[in-house]
């Protein structure tokens, strides 16, 4: 197999055959021509089930994944509300992260659930408490790993086979790792989901979803809802997601860089109670992190010694880390989970700590954005 960052620039990607050039177009046409009644040039009858534009960022996604088939979605949300509606029904469980993100949260606990789906939260990092949620009724087990945002990590291989023992897929939320990091599908994964909005995608300028399987059946049946219900991205978000998978691997490198000198400093500073980051040698979950990914990714997540307020006048503090919602751009990012992208659970099993600030640490230079963090934090000492 190709190396990941050819595979990032060549796979589904050829020079056009009448002009040359080496990007590819964006596709903007609704419709297509066809030579007679249902002779289809490619496949191609209607833009909402199938762009050849997007056709390109699926199959690069696929061989980033290391899986058979991918589909492009409008969001991270659209991919999952998609294969949640394909894979339960009435009466049906699922298992989720007890510190799952908090959009995934909200769509299985407040729109899900309406039409009958039951829910359980564990922490997938305890393997006998999994086994004892599992019901003949269960047919997901939802990962994230590592979580949104507590940075919590599962250990795929034996999700895999504990989900699989009793009937139920293994789905894999793979937006923090990215698949430079992590491919879940070769380690026992059913489906892989991303928000391509974050590090694949990579720039703040695009929204996105994917789903990634080996599962033929699957794969036609995630076709036909997508198609369904319509839930697609446009020609020109498909290609700018295709163009920053691209720079994936290098992009991955320097986030990971600057998060491990981030955490390290954050260890050492009075104002920070803990930090969250599986790159620690005393984080729970670094034996199973270091065994199953290439390095620890660019999200670091703390707890500020003062509790809230204290928590608040950083994320108020900072100059070069942005107050803003969503992750893995070029740009680095801060914010207040539990007033912010989490306020979905408050009051529920998943609520998140008051005093967790978490960091989407970007591509700066990594002195920069030390200085920036120290500041906001010798301000609150």
């Amino acid at each position: 197999m190709q190396g990941f960052s050819t595979r990032a620039i060549h796979a589904g990607q050829v020079p056009d055959p009448t002009t040359g050039a080496v990007t590819t177009s964006i596709h903007t046409s609704s419709t297509y021509a066809q030579d007679g009644v249902g002779g289809t040039r490619g496949g191609y009858e209607y833009s909402r089930s199938a762009n050849p534009t997007r056709t390109v960022l699926q199959d690069q996604l696929a061989a980033l994944e290391g899986g058979r088939h991918a589909h492009a979605f409008g969001s991270g949300m659209g991919a999952t509300d998609t294969l949640l509606r394909i894979l339960l029904g009435p009466g049906d469980h699922l298992v989720i992260p007890h510190d799952a993100y908090g959009g995934t949260f909200r769509l299985v606990d407040k729109v899900l659930s309406g039409f009958g789906v039951e829910h359980t939260p564990v922490d997938l990092a305890d393997h006998d408490a999994l086994r004892a949620a599992l019901r003949p009724t269960t047919k997901v087990v939802w990962c994230e790993t590592p979580t949104n945002p507590l940075l919590g990590i599962a250990d795929i291989a034996a999700l895999a086979g504990v989900a699989h023992s009793a009937g139920a897929l293994l789905v894999v939320d793979n937006t923090f790792a990215s698949p430079y990091l992590q491919t879940p599908l070769a380690l026992g994964a059913d489906v892989v989901v991303h928000s391509t909005t974050k590090y694949v995608g990579g720039h703040s300028d695009v929204v996105g979803g994917a789903l990634v399987t080996d599962d033929d059946a699957l794969s036609e049946q995630i076709a036909f809802v997508q198609n369904s219900t319509g839930s697609v991205p446009g020609p020109f978000d498909a290609w700018l997601t295709l163009r920053g998978a691209k720079t994936l691997a290098v992009r991955m490198e320097r986030h990971c860089d600057n998060a491990e000198r981030v955490a390290e400093m954050l260890s050492a500073h009075p104002a920070v109670a803990s930090v969250l980051y599986p790159g620690l040698p005393g984080h729970p979950g670094h034996e199973v992190a270091v065994k199953q990914m290439r390095r620890f990714g660019g999200m670091v997540s703390f707890l500020a010694a003062g509790g809230r307020d204290a928590a608040l006048r950083i994320c108020a503090g900072t100059r070069l880390f942005t107050l803003a919602e969503s992750l893995g751009g070029v740009e680095s990012l801060i914010e207040h989970p539990g007033e912010m992208t989490h306020a979905s659970t408050a009051g529920s099993m998943l609520e998140v700590p008051d005093s967790l600030v978490r960091l989407s640490v970007g591509i700066e230079d990594g002195d920069d954005l030390l200085d920036d963090l120290r500041a906001a934090l010798d301000a609150v000492r």
